[in-house]
């Protein structure tokens, strides 16, 4: 952003972007700087009381309190019909042009699915899904989304691919894999999730931050083709590949083509052009890349890979999420505190709350995925920091910056889910998950503290509350604890029922893995107790620590679950 400031470093002005000239309506730089120079020697006591306007404002927006709306299932179907009145039955998405990809607003549509069977909600998630995987925002070659679609058709994108946007989609389209069984679903988030690891990922474990969308001074270059280079690189089985990719059909891009499924996707049949295309492609001049490492993005990452290392049985995606959760916190702390943003050896800025609400919810992630209980012990450490740094009686919930930050004009306090979900909405997240696993009321207490304020708006705007209304659909519940206990003696003995527990769509259910018999202290409620029956690895599922008979069997442990 750019943002003018008085002596004082009170804002009186400001904007996300300004052009170097005028264009689109909009005023150049040049033209704005004259603009505000000639207000400050000319009406500056004007000028000086609208930033003190605007400071007065801002100090409004931080509090919000004495929400009417009860937390009930009613704030789901409002904010349900909401999406579902912008919803485009064409392209999916919601909207006209621009379209931007909003995986959370889809996360909450997919459980609202799953709670209700609604079909209409089905549709909404598996539309949007095909019409974006088919379209120019992704990659066909290389995989991955760019930042959004200049049009509601998803064919030309702006090209820019975000960290957070690769990791929420990523973790979508398995969530979307899961529930649906849809082959393409799985196959975007693999090839997304290896797009990261390919070209996004630095040899300490952190993950980059961006990929530009210029290469040689023009957006797109990179990624673009002609007829004629399609033809160098395939020869004979060039017209294929063309008609593939809606090549045939005319530029689509400045003279050139974005390439983008044109009708039924065969990734058999294209493989090997796609390969080829590829291996060319990467002789171009890439794009520039953003190599800094920021913790709430990582965070991001390392739950889609810990997530779908679990769920699809890929072990490189799980060494991928645990070589990032020891890279943030062993490069990204100093005393302890959690920072911010790390580049070339160098770690600074204190971290926000959104820096730990991620982190803690990808330690969670890598818990599930690994059974190692020192990431669940890192994440309630990190939690009970995040709550003594970013908590405050005062408000019920959460500031973005810690009670060790610098004095601010005032202290930020966003309550909005954007491109990246809002701190206090992964928050709460993170601590009714926490309260599950440990048994601790206080984080559950906290989290509704937080969460109640938020719902009447939850329902009335849920394009700006998608992780929110996720976090909501948490809370109510029913919510899924299944413990699963293993014998000292065979490590790999419980692969069976981790297939069948991970392998299903089940959003609000939390695992936890041990060894029968281990008393580690602190004792986790799931496991108190639990016993490998007849010296067998054996599930136990619960709703409120209330259990169904053990299984020791893969196929009765798929019928409690799908009783579910």
């Amino acid at each position: 952003m750019t943002v003018f400031l008085t002596p004082d470093g009170v804002p009186f002005y400001g904007g996300t972007y300004f052009p170097p000239v005028d264009r689109h309506g909009l005023p150049g730089f040049p033209r704005l700087l004259e603009g505000i120079a000639d207000a400050w020697r000319s009406r500056r006591d004007e000028v000086v009381e609208s930033g003190q306007k605007l400071a007065a404002q801002l100090g409004q927006g931080t509090r919000l309190r004495g929400a009417t709306t009860p937390l009930t299932d009613e704030v789901l179907f409002s904010a349900f019909q909401g999406l579902s009145a912008q919803f485009d039955e064409e392209h999916g998405g919601t909207g006209a042009a621009p379209k931007f990809p909003q995986p959370m607003n889809w996360e909450f549509v997919l459980r609202f699915w799953k709670r209700t069977g609604n079909p209409y909600a089905r549709r909404m998630v598996h539309t949007t899904l095909v019409h974006m995987a088919r379209g120019g925002i992704y990659d066909q070659l290389g995989g991955g989304f760019a930042r959004y679609s200049v049009d509601e058709r998803w064919l030309v994108p702006h090209f820019e691919k975000m960290l957070y946007d690769n990791a929420q989609l990523a973790a979508l389209y398995l969530h979307a894999w899961l529930a649906f069984g849809d082959p393409e679903c799985r196959r975007v988030c693999e090839e997304t999730l290896d797009y990261v690891l390919r070209e996004m990922t630095d040899p300490s474990g952190g993950f980059y931050s961006a990929q530009d969308a210029d290469s040689e001074g023009h957006e797109g270059k990179f990624f673009v083709w002609t007829p004629e280079e399609i033809g160098e690189v395939l020869g004979s089985a060039a017209a294929d590949a063309r008609a593939y990719w809606g090549v045939d059909r005319g530029p689509n891009f400045e003279g050139q083509n974005i390439l983008y499924v044109a009708g039924e996707p065969d990734p058999a049949r294209i493989a090997r052009a796609r390969a080829a295309l590829f291996e060319a492609r990467e002789r171009r001049i890439h794009p520039g890349r953003d190599d800094k490492v920021l913790a709430s993005w990582n965070g991001l990452a390392a739950l889609a890979f810990a997530e779908a290392g679990r769920a699809l049985g890929r072990e490189d995606y799980v060494r991928a999420a645990v070589r990032n959760v020891e890279f943030v916190l062993g490069a990204m702390r100093r005393d302890g505190r959690l920072l911010r943003t790390w580049k070339g050896g160098v770690a600074k800025l204190l971290g926000y709350l959104e820096d730990h609400a991620m982190v803690v919810n990808a330690l969670l992630s890598v818990w599930e995925a690994t059974f190692e209980r020192r990431w669940l012990d890192a994440a309630r450490a990190l939690a009970d920091e995040m709550l003594r740094l970013f908590w405050s009686d005062e408000v019920e919930g959460f500031y973005d910056t810690g009670i060790d930050h610098e004095q601010l004009i005032v202290r930020p306090r966003n309550l909005f889910d954007n491109a990246v979900p809002c701190g206090s909405s992964v928050a709460i997240e993170v601590l009714l998950r926490l309260a599950v696993l440990t048994g601790d009321d206080t984080y559950e207490q906290k989290a509704l503290r937080a969460l109640r304020p938020i719902g009447d708006l939850m329902g009335r705007y849920p394009s700006g509350f998608g992780r929110f209304l996720c976090a909501h659909d948490f809370n109510l519940g029913p919510r899924v604890e299944i413990a699963l206990v293993r014998p000292a003696v065979n490590d790999e003995a419980l692969s069976p029922l981790l297939e069948e527990t991970f392998g299903r769509y089940l959003p609000n259910r939390v695992v936890a893995g041990g060894v029968a018999g281990d008393a580690t202290p602190p004792l986790l409620p799931l496991l108190a107790g639990r016993e490998a029956i007849g010296g067998k690895p054996t599930a136990y599922v619960c709703r409120n620590y209330a259990c169904d008979l053990p299984v020791t069997d893969r196929a009765a442990l798929r019928r409690q679950l799908e009783s579910l």
